[in-house]
């Protein structure tokens, strides 16, 4: 099949959507189909040498100054439109999104979708808190409408799923948890010299006992909460320091947070930290800490559990069948004094145990099984629009005889 994945977000950026796309493009390549990545181009080093992979001019967005949106004219469109495309798989809902679904309309091509973000979450940066049950109710009509022009929608997890019914969204939905490079994780793969290394890099001390968290520091995520909790838990492990990995918008709101309560001698945020690289920041962790209940699938809490780091997240539909709790990780209810607890165990020999059960825990979630399963999806939706075009010349064929 010649694939087409339109994203306005790929590598070197890191976030779920990016890491979804690099994976299945290299996945889908080596099962033998011609595929074609369009992303607009960010300021960060690093970008993909591919002669399929192609970054489209963009500009930062105004609201969110880390992420960029694709710019494209006509001189694209009529280049875009050369390529015969078999599937287009959009991954956007917004300029790469619809540059995806212009072309599968115009070439009469089947067109795939999944929705890797729920929006609403994402309104605070829009209205700061004013009108946000309108702004939210503004985005989930704004995701029916985008989703509902689309043969299929790929949801990572069961919770996407019920939400996009919950919006209206008619069309079929296909559940496909994404997938990566588990291999690249395995605690064997990284020496003991090489994680002294990066936690020397982040100027953590041998015998700090850190936690973790890995991913776009924005307000959604909810590290708030985490840092909250962190400065009370801090007090009774004098070796615990919190390390953040990653940008985003609310890192200064965080910095400012650790300062009131006394524990910013205590948190490190690293900055941004190239994802090719990324398995070994894991390797600095004890505990990987999350309290986010934005996620769609929360690949960031797989990636710590095939690193053998003990998870402690907040309990949320995203997690069903990934996380058990107390036999691969620990969940906590939405509330400072559980997550407390939580932390507890985690740095107790119970969470020792649960972080070496962890990797074999993960393993359905390897890139392969990603690329196979959204294969079939794909297959099956080429099979339907294929009987749906018998079907309308079996019906002319019958007017025709009828006339």
């Amino acid at each position: 099949m010649r694939i087409g994945l339109f994203s306005d977000s790929y590598y070197p950026e890191i976030n779920g959507v990016a890491n979804s796309v690099y994976t299945l493009f290299h996945e889908l390549t080596a099962l033998g189909h011609d595929v074609h990545v369009f992303a607009p181009r960010s300021n960060l080093p690093g970008a993909e040498q591919h002669p399929n992979v192609h970054y489209l001019p963009s500009m930062p967005l105004l609201l969110l100054k880390d992420r960029h949106l694709g710019m494209f004219g006509p001189m694209l469109v009529r280049r875009l439109r050369r390529y015969r495309f078999d599937i287009i798989h959009t991954n956007s809902e917004f300029a790469a999104g619809y540059l995806g679904r212009f072309v599968a309309h115009t070439r009469e091509c089947a067109s795939v979708h999944t929705y890797h973000t729920v929006w609403e979450d994402y309104m605070y940066y829009v209205t700061h808190g004013h009108a946000d049950k309108q702004a939210r109710t503004f985005a989930q009509r704004y995701s029916r409408l985008f989703c509902d022009h689309c043969d299929r929608i790929i949801a990572p997890t069961e919770k996407i799923d019920v939400l996009l019914r919950r919006y209206g969204v008619r069309i079929p939905i296909s559940v496909v948890p994404s997938g990566m490079d588990l291999e690249r994780f395995e605690l064997a793969r990284h020496s003991a010299e090489e994680t002294a290394a990066c936690r020397a890099e982040c100027g953590i001390a041998p015998d700090d006992r850190v936690l973790i968290n890995i991913g776009r520091v924005s307000k959604e995520k909810n590290l708030d909460q985490v840092v909250r909790v962190f400065s009370r838990f801090c007090r009774e492990e004098p070796h615990a320091r919190l390390v953040i990995v990653g940008e985003g918008p609310w890192a200064q709101n965080l910095k400012e947070q650790a300062r009131e309560l006394g524990c910013a001698a205590r948190v490190t945020f690293t900055g941004p930290k190239p994802y090719a690289k990324i398995d070994q920041y894991y390797r600095m962790g004890e505990v990987f800490v999350s309290a986010s209940h934005s996620e769609t699938q929360g690949l960031t809490y797989i990636e710590a559990m095939a690193s053998g780091l003990c998870v402690v997240a907040y309990d949320d539909p995203c997690l069903k069948g990934v996380i058990e709790d107390g036999r691969n990780g620990l969940l906590a209810p939405d509330d400072d004094e559980a997550m407390l607890r939580a932390l507890r165990r985690a740095f107790s020999p119970e969470g020792r145990e649960i972080a070496a059960r962890a990797p074999d825990s993960v393993e359905r979630f390897s890139k392969a099984a990603f690329a196979r399963n959204v294969e079939a999806v794909y297959e099956d939706v080429l099979a339907r629009r294929e009987d749906r075009r018998l079907l309308r010349f079996r019906d002319l064929d019958a007017e025709e005889r009828d006339g």
